[in-house]
């Protein structure tokens, strides 16, 4: 899961959060959009996170010839 499924979640929690006006008498659908808004949240901060992490730190080369001729 990426920067853009965190979006998508996000959204879809919101529009069910917001947009909706239907009662369901088994399920809070308030509820179940602000989870999905959380959990969208977090999932665009942990891919940021990561995305910036990868970025800082790899591309070292090792100088010394590993044998491989």
């Amino acid at each position: 899961m990426g920067m853009g499924s965190g979006i998508v979640l996000f959204v879809i929690g919101a529009i069910m959060a917001f947009a909706l006006n239907v009662q369901v008498e088994w399920i809070d659908l308030n509820m179940v959009g602000y989870l999905l808004m959380g959990a969208g949240a977090v999932v665009f901060f942990i891919s940021l996170i990561l995305f910036f992490s990868r970025r800082r730190g790899g591309g070292q080369v090792d100088p010394v010839d590993r044998g491989i001729e």
